[in-house]
């Protein structure tokens, strides 16, 4: 048992590491695009080249993962990740700065489905839900703590967060060689499986599946578009600092993070992952449409740390749904998981732009809009009949 727990947390200090590593370079961006002359718009094109790198390969990744193994996937993509870090801040041409991006894409196609299959094979069903929302924790820590920490190595230069965020990823690649081993598969998913699991890729389409990986593309479509645009709207419609909005954006990832410890494990042995999915939706989708109607620094304030709890909630909730109705193939559900948000992340920023031109309130709207449509097909979803059969019968 300490083993298990011992790996758990050297797989939470990994995920901590590689997107502690990804906020690092946050707060340097623009220093850079103004030493190279980079524009706005190439930003958004080197956002979407990681975007549609981690759309690409995490199918494949999702395979690799089942086929190779947890291990060896996820510590292939630590130093893909530590080479596109160091690419980043050598790049001195756009054409480095893409390539960089693209194989950030691939780090992150590769590492999140094999942590995930590794959680799930050192897990029980019990402690499974206050791991996974100790994973969704780890992630959002490191981005809450990167910008902070890259803020301050760029008084020594603006591409040492780069280099720092590099080693970081190098470092977690020989920790989790030396330290880490190959865990044996679930055996609580080799009694039974489900049919569905044997129609090849067309399983995709199986209800059971794709209710979830059109769930998770609305919520991380909302999520984007909330997030992506949260800095022009409070900028534009109440004249917010920079120090405003970093407090703002901070303190609701925070609060996020920790209802993520304390409250995912209680509220999924509550509700289960179904409910708790639902109800995280509904409280996101009234959070974001009444964004548009707040006024004081208070009240922003407010909304913003509430609506993180419902993103941060979903996120782990639907991971623990996935990996209780995968059997064996938890590999390739984890990486079904990063491709469906990276094309949420991919649309979800260009379509706001859009709308954002037109009116700053659309994209809240059409957010809001959006995670109703999920909530509305919550209604329609309901475990597999092969995991209730198994949960009755160990009970």
């Amino acid at each position: 048992m300490k083993t298990k727990k011992v790996t758990l947390w050297l797989l939470l200090l990994n995920l901590f590491i590689a997107f502690l590593g990804i906020g690092l370079v946050i707060p340097v961006l623009p220093s850079l695009m103004n030493e190279l002359g980079i524009t706005g718009k190439t930003i958004g094109y080197l956002t979407a080249a990681f975007a549609i790198a981690q759309l690409i390969f995490s199918p494949i990744a999702g395979k690799a993962v089942d086929k190779f193994g947890r291990k060896i996937m996820m510590v292939i993509g630590l130093f893909i990740f530590g080479i596109s870090e160091f690419l980043f801040g050598l790049g001195k041409e756009i054409e480095v700065l893409f390539v960089s991006r693209i194989l950030g894409g691939i780090s992150a196609a590769f590492i999140m489905p094999a942590v995930t299959a590794f959680i799930v094979d050192i897990t029980t069903k019990d402690t499974r839900p206050k791991a996974l929302g100790y994973m969704s924790a780890a992630i959002s820590t490191g981005f809450i703590i990167g910008p902070g920490i890259g803020g301050f190595l760029a008084d020594f230069g603006i591409r040492v967060p780069f280099f720092f965020a590099g080693v970081l990823g190098a470092v977690a690649g020989i920790l989790s060689i030396i330290l880490l081993t190959e865990p044996e598969r679930n055996k609580e998913f080799e009694e039974e499986e489900a049919p569905e699991q044997k129609a090849g890729i067309g399983r995709i389409f199986a209800p059971m599946y794709f209710i979830a990986f059109i769930l998770i593309f609305i919520a991380s479509f909302g999520l984007a578009a909330f997030e992506s645009f949260f800095s022009l709207f409070v900028d534009h419609k109440f004249q917010f600092t920079p120090t405003d909005i970093a407090i703002v954006i901070t303190g609701g990832a925070i609060f996020g993070a920790v209802a993520q410890v304390v409250l995912f494990d209680r509220l999924t042995r509550l509700w289960g992952e179904i409910k708790l999915i639902r109800y995280s939706l509904i409280l996101s989708a009234a959070l974001v449409f009444l964004m548009t109607m707040v006024n004081s620094y208070l009240s922003i304030l407010l909304v913003t740390f509430i609506v993180f709890v419902g993103f941060d909630l979903f996120r782990p909730a639907v991971t623990s749904y996935l990996s209780n109705i995968a059997g064996n193939e938890q590999g390739f559900v984890g990486g079904m998981n990063s491709m469906f948000t990276s094309l949420a992340n991919i649309f979800g920023p260009i379509l706001g732009g859009i709308l954002f031109d037109i009116d700053i309130n659309y994209p809240y709207y059409f957010a809001a809009i959006v995670l109703v449509f999920g909530i509305g097909l919550t209604m329609f979803w309901k475990m597999p009949a092969h995991v209730i059969r198994k949960n009755t019968e160990e009970v």
